[in-house]
């Protein structure tokens, strides 16, 4: 997490909880020239369009004031999502024995993509059972690990 993302998390934490939500998620990303400061929020049953709407409007006086970003950007508010990127332990703790798919930065085997259930994470290793076979991962061959949504 960057700088600014952690210092916005901060800002931002206590507010989104006072609106019944959790905070997921912090990101401070360049995308087609234009910087996004997004805020990514959880709730038990599903985060509507009006809680988006109500801590947004919250947090924009509280933004302006502390000021922690020094480019102009637009801000977001939105779900976590049922695909939510698992970034920090107590994410992967929250979804042991959950399907993730798990994305390489370089192919192992012949892929990139791995999808199976979460056994396990320790400093930033992660295993996966996919079909009965036990796959561990380094920290340095994961690119993403994300929640696994089959349809």
């Amino acid at each position: 997490m960057s700088k600014i993302s952690e210092r916005v998390f901060d800002l931002v934490k206590p507010v989104v909880e006072d609106e019944g939500c959790s905070l997921w998620d912090v990101e401070y990303v360049r995308e087609a020239g234009t910087w996004y400061l997004r805020v990514f929020v959880d709730k038990e049953g599903g985060v509507s369009i009006d809680d988006c709407e109500r801590i947004s409007r919250r947090l924009d006086p509280i933004l302006d004031e502390a000021d922690p970003v020094p480019e102009s950007y637009v801000f977001e508010v939105g779900s976590a999502g049922a695909d939510r990127e698992l970034k920090r332990p107590s994410d992967f703790a929250q979804f042991l024995g959950t399907d993730v798919e798990v994305k390489l930065y370089m192919p192992l085997e012949g892929s990139k993509v791995y999808v199976g259930k979460l056994l396990g994470y320790e400093e930033g290793a992660v295993t996966i059972d996919q079909k009965g076979k036990e796959l561990s991962f380094a920290p340095a061959q994961i690119a993403q690990v994300r929640l696994y949504v089959s349809f």
